[in-house]
């Protein structure tokens, strides 16, 4: 029987917490209170000093048709990054949970994207689609295809999409293959005596017992996709040609830091940051639901 540990009150669990409530304090807390702050008010043109305004920056925001426009392009372009990542990464690691020879390399090789920097990953994406020197438009050249991410919209809003996806397709891979690992083989031993196919045993055993893995990778994907594209996109478009590659963490940058609206900048990071928290709470509320624990 085993016995229960008890910790007699103290300065110690306090001391333990902290550096992590500092930390969340310093990082998270504190600029979010500062943009919310910021967002308020209107900087002069010299940095001098600022006017209080209320919610103009937001009512200007929801005014400006090319905010609404980053909008609904952020939302289209995150929800193609997390489709197409997670549909990727679940099949490696379905391909890489069947290997036995070699497994060690074809996963190590697998894992290899999620260390590279974004801005790395961007470049990398951006030389093998350069219109000139890239081997992939100079292939879709050769079927016909002309590819032009500097002029063309879309190929330059696919190119990133590509790329992002690229980037996350490492750390779904290594979810998804830990949750399969850790369905027991006496189940799709069961399912194969009984006559059950490779895809059928797939679908009716690997996809339900991943429902909580999925879930997971569906929440932290749709944040990546919001924040940590930044470096990607400015690697590759700078939010080019026309804007067609600007979601909404990168517009932040450039009217706060390049066109120097900082109030208008800080009202974009505190609709950006509702949406994200808007998004996760229906995620919970409605999808959770569908998610099977056990």
């Amino acid at each position: 029987m085993l016995k229960r540990s008890h910790f007699r009150p103290g300065l110690l669990p306090y001391l333990l917490v902290a550096p992590q409530i500092i930390i969340t304090l310093v990082f998270f807390i504190w600029p979010a209170l500062q943009a919310l702050y910021e967002s308020f008010y209107i900087q002069s043109a010299f940095g001098l000093g600022s006017t209080f305004v209320g919610l103009e920056n937001f009512i200007s925001l929801f005014e400006d048709p090319l905010y609404i426009e980053s909008v609904w392009r952020t939302f289209l372009f995150s929800g193609l990054v997390a489709v197409l990542a997670m549909s990727l990464a679940l099949t490696f690691a379905a391909l890489a949970d069947r290997v036995i020879r070699g497994a060690l390399a074809y996963r190590t090789l697998l894992i290899w994207p999620y260390a590279i920097a974004p801005a790395v990953a961007g470049a990398l994406w951006i030389f093998m689609f350069d219109p000139t020197l890239g081997i992939v438009s100079y292939t879709l050249d050769m079927f016909g295809i002309e590819w032009n991410q500097a002029v063309n919209g879309t190929q330059a809003m696919a190119l990133v999409i590509m790329a992002a996806a690229w980037k996350q397709i490492a750390y779904n891979f290594l979810f998804f293959l830990a949750g399969m690992q850790a369905i027991p083989p006496s189940v799709y031993e069961a399912a194969s005596i009984d006559g059950a196919s490779p895809i059928r045993r797939f679908r009716d055993i690997t996809l339900p017992l991943l429902a909580p893995t999925s879930f997971f990778l569906l929440v932290m994907n749709i944040v990546y996709a919001f924040f940590d594209t930044f470096g990607i996109i400015d690697a590759m478009t700078q939010g080019g040609p026309a804007n067609a590659t600007e979601i909404l963490v990168y517009k932040v940058y450039q009217d706060g830091f390049v066109g120097l609206d900082l109030g208008g900048s800080a009202a974009q990071s505190v609709v950006l940051m509702f949406i994200v928290i808007a998004l996760t709470v229906v995620q919970f509320r409605f999808i959770e639901k569908k998610v099977q624990y056990a």
